[in-house]
């Protein structure tokens, strides 16, 4: 019997499969199996002789290499402190989001103090050429290259020896040791591999641009995020001028930060107070609306909160959330409900985050329930307060962290009250804390406030 020559692979996970599938029993998806030429490793019995060596821990040399920084010191935040020289970053968002934009941006600033080589394998020259004139950015040291096959950008890196390389995108790319169509499971992985293998051998910085999926992942298998160094999205509404960039994975630095961009005709730049764009521009806020503060990394933001709630003609009340879990508001409003006696369960009932912003840490619990109170009482919360708090099941209101950072920035925007846990609550400068340790507490200050 001849030896199968081609496998199935699931162009959503990477399960692999002798035969083709209609359902991945991986990932659950339909129809994603796609038919690539398998490949064989012919083992003589005996490992394969390397040239490098064992060394001690204490024998090994560090060498003193400072971060290579952008113009952005958003970005800058996120990566750590610039880009780290020979390292792979990997930087994916929906189409249209800004990807292309932002590296282009970059290489600009960068090839003042060096070759930067942009291989583009979505675009021609001209076009590249058109986005470059409409960012306004012109220099001698960046050179652009059309092409899809990696071996070929491999071949003209090796030449150039650039400083750094942007690749955009990988979806695009194609190797000629496997058989495939470009932004198969098989042609993203082994191009991925290959430009990793090419920053570590010729020490050549490298961003590499990829494409998300309905799904909100990254297109291809998920070994594409292990085999590059930092993992970096983009988020946000691509219709709107914000844009949040976030690192999912650094080992270089910190995945909690956060990097803030505004989208304009001149290309992107960085947000100087970004809690302002997570607050509405009405300076007297409607019923059901509250500011708390989260914390994304190091950096404190205000963020307003709007729920709304509506009489239903049918059996079955909708919960509709933008930016927050649906499953813990619905636990918020049962505790809402049992705890303090205030029920919206019947009723349909809106959550809103202002921004774009998704939250997911407890802090804003609170804030959530006294919105949602607000909106059954049609009655508008003071605009100088400012609400955090986790909730439990119980009603009890638990302590977060960093309280002082929350507190400081609440003052810095002009907030002169902050309705906190008992146990966070203290003297601070420039603005007075009420502490609470149940959510019938924080009711009853609403109602006599």
């Amino acid at each position: 019997m001849s030896k199968r020559e081609s496998i199935f692979i699931c162009q959503n996970c990477g399960h692999e499969s002798p035969r083709w599938l209609g359902h991945c029993p991986s990932c659950g998806e339909w129809n994603t199996f796609a038919e690539e030429r398998a490949v064989t490793k012919r083992s003589t019995g005996k490992p394969a002789k390397s040239a490098a060596q064992p060394v001690l821990l204490d024998d090994v040399e560090l060498e003193a290499r400072p971060r290579i920084p952008t113009s952005h010191p958003e970005l800058d935040r996120v990566l750590g402190g610039g880009f780290v020289p020979g390292s792979v970053v990997l930087l994916g968002g929906d189409p249209g989001i800004g990807k292309s934009t932002l590296a282009m941006q970059l290489v600009s600033q960068l090839s003042s103090t060096g070759r930067v080589l942009y291989a583009s394998g979505e675009e021609s020259l001209s076009q590249l050429k058109l986005r470059a004139r409409r960012l306004e950015i012109g220099t001698n040291n960046l050179y652009l290259l059309a092409e899809t096959e990696a071996e070929a950008i491999e071949e003209r890196t090796q030449e150039l020896k650039p400083g750094f390389l942007v690749v955009d995108s990988i979806q695009a790319m194609t190797t000629a040791a496997l058989a495939g169509a470009a932004g198969s499971v098989g042609q993203v992985r082994e191009s991925a591999a290959r430009f990793q293998r090419l920053a570590k051998s010729e020490d050549v910085t490298t961003l590499i641009i990829g494409h998300v999926t309905k799904f909100g992942t990254l297109a291809g298998p998920k070994t594409l995020e292990h085999i590059v160094d930092t993992v970096l999205y983009f988020e946000g509404d691509r219709f709107q001028q914000y844009r949040i960039l976030r690192a999912v994975k650094n080992r270089f630095g910190s995945t909690n930060e956060i990097g803030l961009f505004e989208m304009t005709a001149k290309g992107l730049s960085d947000i100087e107070n970004p809690s302002f764009i997570f607050l509405s521009d009405q300076e007297e806020r409607a019923p059901g609306s509250a500011v708390t503060v989260v914390m994304e990394g190091t950096r404190p933001l205000l963020v307003e909160v709007q729920g709304l709630t509506a009489p239903t003609p049918f059996p079955s009340p909708q919960r509709v959330t933008t930016g927050f879990p649906r499953q813990r508001f619905a636990m918020l409003l049962a505790v809402l409900a049992r705890r303090g006696g205030i029920s919206a369960l019947s009723l349909d009932t809106y959550l809103n985050v202002v921004g774009g912003i998704f939250i997911e840490e407890p802090s804003c619990d609170l804030a959530v329930v006294l919105a949602i109170a607000s909106s059954l009482a049609d009655r508008k919360l003071p605009n100088d307060l400012v609400i955090f708090g986790e909730t439990g099941l119980g009603g009890e209101v638990r302590p977060v962290a960093q309280a002082e950072l929350r507190l400081k920035e609440a003052a810095r925007l002009g907030f002169t009250t902050a309705l906190i846990p008992k146990r966070n609550s203290g003297d601070f400068k420039g603005i007075q804390t009420i502490g609470v340790r149940s959510i019938r507490e924080a009711l009853e200050y609403i109602r006599n406030s």
